[in-house]
This record gives C-alpha cells, sequence and structure tokens, in this order.
C-alpha cells in the first residue's frame, strides 16, 4: 500500500537523522558515548553520554547547524555485517555498545553495521536511506533534551536523550509544529478547570473526574443527544448493577483475559465479586431471561452506566484515560440474516452522531483477527462476521478504509472510526462489534420458524463510546467553544447596574420557560468586565441591558462567534435563540 511505502520512506529518514545527530555530536563533543537512537512517531532521539561534559539547549541550533551542513555533503549510508568479535573490536571503548554486542552474541547472530560517509559507523539493524541526498535540510528540527537512564532503568547511568522532529518537508513540520502549539491551547484538561466542568481530588482518587454542575449539563445534553438516536431504531432501556460475581466473566472470557484490570471485592460469605469493566456480559443475562422468538429479533438493549477498569496510575490522563468510564453501551441480540443490516444502522447513527459534533468525515478500521490463540470462536463464525463487515464496508466507504489485521475483539470483528479534529488530529471515537462467541458461551437461542432453536448474534456497539474519552476530544476540537444547545449557560444576561434588574429578571424568565440555560450576572462590574468574564467563559450569547434598551422594550443581543447582533424585542430574541438552539449550529 502507498501509505505504507510512505510511512516506511519516513522511517528510513528519521533514522538516518539520528546518524546524522550523533555525527554532529561527535563533532562538537569527540568524547561522547553513543547508546541508542530510535525513531519515534514524530521524528527521533539519541541517548548519549556527555561524561564530564554537558549538552544543554543553547548547544541545539549549533549542532543542528552542523547536521545541515552534513546533509549536503551527499553523504552515503552502507550496510556491513560483521562478526560480534570483529564489533568487540570496534566499540571496545563505549560500554554501552558492548553490552548491546554481549546480547546479539548471546543469541548467535551477526552484528549489524551502518556507515555513513567514509569514516563514521554505527551499530544498527537499519532502515536507512540510501544517501543524505534524500533528506530535505530544513524538514527536521532538534526540539529539547532530557534525562534517560540506559535501559530505562534507574539504577544505570543517567544519559542525555536529544529530541528531534522530522518530517517529509519543511511544510509538514511547520504543520505539526502548528498543531502542538494550538493542542497546548486547547488542553481539555486546562479548558475544564477554567470552564469549571470538572475536578479531581486527590482524596477520591486519581483517574475519577468529579463533574461540576456545568460539566454535568454538558455530560446529559450528549447523552440524551445519543438516546434521540438510539429511539428512532427502537433501542429499548434497561439498568444492571455496578457489580457482579466473578462467575459471570469467567463464563463470558473476560477473566482469563482481563483478570488483572478488574477492581475484585470479596464478599462477606466468600464469593469473589468485581467492579463490572463492561456491560455485555449482564446484558446476555437480561436477553437469558426468557427463550425469545424469531418474531421478536433483532432486540436492542441499551444504558448509558459507568464501568472501572484498574488502569496503572502512569497511564491516567485527564479525561483521556480514567478508572470510572461512563459508556453509552447498547448490544444487538439478533439472526445472522439480520446482522448486516443492524450493523448498517448503527453505521448510519454514528457517522451522524459525529457529523453533528463537526466530525464530518469518518475513516472507518477495519479490525479483524489473524492467527494468534487469543482469537476465540470456530473459524467457520469468524469469516460470517468478518464477511458481513467487510461488505458493508465496501458497501459505506469504497476504498476509503484501513485495515487493522490482528487488532480485533477477542470474541469478534469490529469497525472502530477514525476522525480528524479541528487542528488535524487523528481519534478513534465509535466502535461496532460483532461477536459469535459470547452467545456461544452463554447459549443465547432463539426459536426459528420451524419451531428449532437456533443460536443468535450479539453485536456491540458505543456511539460516543466513553463520555469522559469523547469530551476530552471534543473539548479540544472546539477550543471550549460549545455550540448553543450543549452550553452549559447558553446565554447570559447583562443588566448594566441595579436598575435594570427587574427588567433583566423578566428576561430571564422568559429564556428560561422555553428550556434555555440562563445566567443573569447581578455583580456591580462594569459592563466590560462581564462581557471579558463570559467571553473567557465561552458563553455563546449574552444580552445587554441598559437605559435605550429599556425605552423601546427591547434588548441588545451579542455573540461570542458573530460579535455585535443589534437590538430585538424578547420575541425576537426567543425565536433567534430558539432556532438556533434546534439547529445544533
Amino acid at each position: 500500500m502507498k501509505n505504507e511505502q510512505e510511512l516506511l520512506s519516513l522511517t528510513k529518514k528519521r533514522h538516518s537523522l539520528a546518524h546524522v545527530l550523533l555525527m554532529a555530536t561527535k563533532e562538537h563533543f569527540p568524547n561522547a558515548l553513543p547508546t541508542i537512537g530510535p525513531v519515534t512517531e514524530t521524528g527521533f532521539y539519541y541517548d548519549i553520554d556527555f561524561g564530564t561534559e554537558k549538552l544543554t539547549p543553547d548547544h541545539l541550533p549549533l549542532l543542528e547547524q552542523s547536521m545541515r551542513k552534513l546533509l549536503g555533503s551527499h553523504l552515503a549510508f552502507k550496510k556491513e555485517e560483521i562478526s560480534p568479535e570483529k564489533a568487540e573490536t570496534l566499540f571496545e571503548k563505549n560500554p554501552y555498545k558492548m553490552e548491546l554486542i554481549a546480547g546479539i552474541k548471546e543469541k548467535g547472530e551477526a552484528v549489524t553495521l551502518y556507515h555513513t560517509g567514509e569514516t563514521f559507523f554505527d551499530l544498527c539493524e537499519g532502515p536507512h536511506v540510501e544517501n543524505t541526498l534524500e533528506i530535505l535540510p530544513d524538514s527536521f528540527k532538534l526540539t529539547h533534551i532530557a534525562g534517560a537512564y540506559w535501559r530505562g532503568d534507574e539504577k544505570n547511568q543517567m544519559l542525555t536523550r536529544v529530541y528531534g522532529l522530522a518530517f517529509n518537508t519543511k511544510t509538514e513540520l511547520d504543520e505539526y509544529e502548528y498543531q502542538m502549539e494550538e493542542a497546548k491551547k486547547r488542553d481539555h484538561r486546562v479548558l475544564g478547570r477554567q470552564l469549571k466542568l470538572f475536578t479531581f481530588s486527590e482524596l477520591v482518587g486519581p483517574g475519577l473526574p468529579l463533574w461540576t454542575p456545568r460539566g454535568t449539563v454538558l455530560r446529559t445534553c450528549i447523552d440524551t443527544y445519543v438516546q434521540q438516536l438510539r429511539s428512532r431504531y427502537n433501542y429499548q432501556p434497561v439498568a444492571i448493577p455496578h457489580i457482579t460475581k466473578k462467575d459471570l466473566y469467567v463464563k463470558s472470557g473476560h477473566w482469563e483475559k482481563y483478570a488483572e484490570d478488574l477492581f475484585k471485592i470479596e464478599s462477606r460469605d466468600g464469593h469473589t465479586y468485581c467492579m463490572k469493566p463492561m456491560n455485555c456480559p449482564h446484558h446476555t443475562q437480561i436477553y437469558a431471561s426468557e427463550l425469545r422468538s424469531y418474531k421478536e429479533l433483532p432486540i436492542r438493549l441499551s444504558e448509558t452506566t459507568m464501568v472501572y477498569r484498574d488502569e496503572q496510575s502512569g497511564e491516567l490522563a485527564g479525561l483521556s484515560r480514567v478508572l470510572s468510564i461512563t459508556q453509552d453501551d447498547a448490544h444487538v441480540f439478533c439472526r445472522e440474516s439480520q446482522l448486516e443490516q443492524e450493523i448498517e444502522g448503527i453505521w448510519d447513527l454514528i457517522t451522524e452522531f459525529y457529523g453533528t459534533f463537526g466530525f464530518t468525515k469518518l475513516t472507518p478500521r477495519f479490525s479483524r483477527r489473524n492467527s494468534d490463540p487469543k482469537f476465540k470462536g470456530a473459524d467457520e463464525l469468524w469469516q460470517k462476521a468478518e464477511g458481513a463487515i467487510r461488505n458493508l464496508i465496501t458497501k459505506k466507504a469504497s476504498d476509503s478504509w484501513t485495515d487493522g489485521e490482528g487488532e480485533a475483539a477477542f470474541y469478534g470483528p469490529k469497525v472502530d472510526f477514525m476522525a480528524k479534529d479541528s487542528i488535524g488530529r487523528t481519534w478513534q471515537v465509535g466502535t461496532i462489534q460483532v461477536d459469535f462467541v459470547q452467545p456461544s458461551n452463554f447459549g443465547l437461542e432463539c426459536v426459528n420458524e420451524e419451531g428449532k432453536r437456533e443460536p443468535v448474534v450479539m453485536i456491540h456497539c458505543a456511539i460516543a463510546g466513553s463520555l469522559e474519552r469523547f469530551l476530552s476530544v471534543y473539548i479540544e476540537h472546539v477550543a471550549g467553544n460549545f455550540p448553543l444547545w450543549i452550553a452549559p449557560t447558553q446565554v447570559a444576561v447583562l443588566p448594566i447596574n441595579e436598575k435594570h434588574h427587574v427588567y433583566a429578571e423578566q428576561i430571564v424568565s422568559s429564556l428560561r420557560k422555553v428550556g434555555l440555560r440562563v445566567e443573569m450576572d447581578t455583580t456591580k462590574d462594569g459592563l466590560g468586565k462581564k462581557v471579558r468574564y463570559h467571553k473567557e467563559m465561552k458563553t455563546p450569547f449574552w444580552v445587554v441591558i441598559g437605559d435605550k434598551d429599556i425605552e423601546v422594550g427591547k434588548v441588545t443581543l451579542e455573540s461570542r462567534d458573530e460579535g455585535q447582533l443589534g437590538q430585538m424585542t424578547q420575541e425576537e430574541l426567543l425565536t433567534f435563540l430558539e432556532t438556533k438552539r434546534e439547529s445544533k449550529q
């Protein structure tokens, strides 16, 4: 595939730049001892022992200059395989390389060198470009330095890690740097505090967000919208407990795979319970509570509920990765013949939902199995499930999808939807998963037209997925500028002084009667300060009320996004705001 070829080419450039960085470093620090210099997702780094010398950020422009000079020398990269013994001779003064060579020697393998130009070489498996001519001198940048222990072990020597960015062109580099600067401004953790949406408490624990009234409004609006979409397709609401016996997850197959990720509870009578990490096994038991006729199928169950996963503390990050996860979860129980139609219905739900939030182009990723034994179930069932998904992807997305071989769930293949945000970052959002394994494990059946029992298929479908993670993406996507329909405060009413309060209260009352979320600013601050505050809180609209407004029985409307909108009557104001709200713009 072309994308794979492009990625390999960029990997070669980044890997080669790590070697060029080392060459430049040796020019200025001849006694420096190199260790390893791998590729990253956006560039490269090299870990170096500078001994008694010290590299500072001030050295980076000098190293960059030397690197660009070396690139202009059109140095060739040449691969050479040598014996471990010869390698030991070449690197005898570098204990780090000697340690790496010892590991290779133990495996009985040859050592690979890469020569850059006539005099420089490094221990490396590659790959590299053929010549530095392939790398544009302005397509990379050294960004920062950091400390790093040799092989990540704090008992080992502290090294200096030099980081670099690298892309195919300067334009791509500039775009990435712009993206990173924008990402800092849009960080949902910062905006969450600024907009008073959520907080964390050490007493409660890391990874356990506490939602404020404003944040709860936002969550509720999103979940309500999900349920409105689901109601078109006759999803039935259900509710399940937050704990369950271990036995349920043993039977479903989840215990074997996820036991270490569960919060476990011992009851006084000796049973092992756990906080539920997913909802699907519980929903199977609702289906299994009575024998179903084929006429009842498909049965679509949904609920928004919290699940709990014992993530490592180092993996927690704002709302992106938490211990308590709010899922808008749903499961469809259907016949094999209904599978493709049901998946298509969910696909349409997902695309409509994300389109509403400004993610207008979703790229499906077909996550399927490979030969790994972790994937459970009969080959025939997997082939049926993968065939149904492949047919739908071909119909819906033509050739604009990506392949995720080996990325299926253990119980079945899935479609993961990838979305680009407003600054070009890609996120995995909604998902559709086909499951033959759990219905088999739990003996889920229906009675068919012939009065015989036949197994059913289960489809897992989360639209927002995790409300926490969705909001982490969405807050950054819109930089906290929520559209009117989900904004925690939709309209602020700003009387200029106390004598305008009575009229302002009338306006507030009329807005609240039509269901708008209104805040009246009764502080003694001047109008300018009031406006600045609501701009900082990213309130979509504010109504200013002064003497001239009261005289003519109107209000002055201002918009966060459109500026001054002028005077309006109460009726005009209500019509304008209601139209905006209903359009979800």
